[in-house]
């Protein structure tokens, strides 16, 4: 069976369940084919060229989880033959983790990530590549200013994309990059209100920017500094005359303890924005957390109400993943590609998520 529009709303049909009735609405799961190989903390993002679809994705980890596994690979489905195919590697002739993509028109861009040496030096990169899904063709943008990776990517009116936070280097960066994928640009928006972060998750909703969570920076006076689970969200509202300014408010906590590499988009059906996975217990790239104890997913989902500025916490029926680094549309689904499972376990697995 094909993936052709009416197996879109097939799937639509299978699958879709009502925010509106229950306090604590269920998501139902559908899977696309499994990918080529076990991947995490890939960045992924879908193109709609007419009738079809392409979930790509790019760069990430292998399931060894050590610094030898990192991976350049583009990895194209197509939901008219059903198929996953390896195109061609991300240039920069390296592997890295942690890079963020969106798509704009008919291109998928993908930026930053950072590389891992033998010794563990880890290296923020600026690249930034939009890639043709149906030539399976990358093109070479625009640095970053600022190289970050584990940033949040959103786009907006169907020309900009903005890197929200991220790590540089030796640290979090408040910033916020707008790229112009018209003008092959790049300009500074009005910077995040609270801590730098990494590892975060967000999306958007006509021009209301929502993120949360990831990892700050603590400075001790008598020890080393400590990266922490950062329990914060905000509410941005673009400007429509000057997209460079952002009117930032902080908003109601989430349900739960604070997450690490959520998968996160806005659903503009739902006027929402939906949050799957993550860990409580940040974590470097192999899932060993920071404070030296295994990391593990997190099994409930959670969505922010833009109308009423409010959280519903979400259940499912799948296995909780985490280690995401995006959230793509897939008919009037979400998808998640790749991640891990408890036990730090890398997983080729494509999980479409419907309510």
């Amino acid at each position: 069976m094909k993936l052709m529009p009416q197996t879109l709303l097939f799937y639509t049909t299978l699958l879709c369940v009502s925010l509106v009735a229950a306090e604590t609405p269920t998501l139902r799961i559908g899977d696309l084919p499994a990918l080529p190989m076990p991947l995490t903390n890939n960045a992924v993002t879908t193109v709609s060229v007419g009738d079809d679809q392409y979930v790509v994705s790019f760069n990430g980890l292998g399931s060894t989880k050590s610094h030898a596994d990192t991976l350049d690979t583009t990895f194209v489905f197509n939901s008219r033959t059903e198929l996953w195919r390896q195109g061609k590697a991300v240039p920069g002739g390296v592997g890295r983790l942690a890079s963020v993509a969106e798509s704009i028109g008919e291109l998928a861009y993908v930026f930053g990530g950072y590389t891992v040496a033998a010794d563990g030096t880890e290296v923020s990169t600026p690249w930034s590549h939009s890639f043709n899904p149906v030539t399976e063709e990358f093109s070479t943008r625009k640095d970053m200013p600022i190289p970050v990776d584990d940033a949040v990517a959103v786009p907006y009116k169907n020309r900009f994309i903005y890197l929200v936070s991220g790590w540089h280097d030796l640290g979090n960066v408040n910033l916020v990059q707008r790229y112009d994928t018209s003008e092959d640009s790049w300009a500074q928006a009005t910077p995040i209100p609270g801590s730098a972060v990494f590892g975060h998750a967000g999306g958007i909703v006509g021009n209301q920017v929502v993120y949360c969570d990831g990892v700050s920076v603590k400075i001790n006076r008598d020890a080393a500094r400590e990266f922490v689970a950062n329990s914060e969200c905000y509410i941005g509202k673009i400007d429509e005359r000057d997209s460079r300014r952002i009117d930032w408010r902080t908003i109601d906590y989430h349900p739960g303890a604070a997450r690490y590499r959520m998968a996160a988009a806005g659903i503009e059906k739902k006027h929402g924005v939906l949050f799957i996975g993550g860990s409580t217990n940040p974590y470097n790239y192999d899932g060993i957390g920071y404070d030296g104890s295994p990391s593990n997913p997190s099994a409930d989902l959670l969505f922010f109400d833009l109308r009423s500025l409010t959280w519903q916490s979400l259940r499912q029926s799948n296995e909780p993943t985490m280690d995401h680094r995006g959230l793509a549309s897939f008919g009037s689904g979400w998808l998640t590609v790749g991640g891990m499972l408890e036990g730090q376990q890398v997983i080729d697995s494509a999980t479409i998520y419907s309510f």
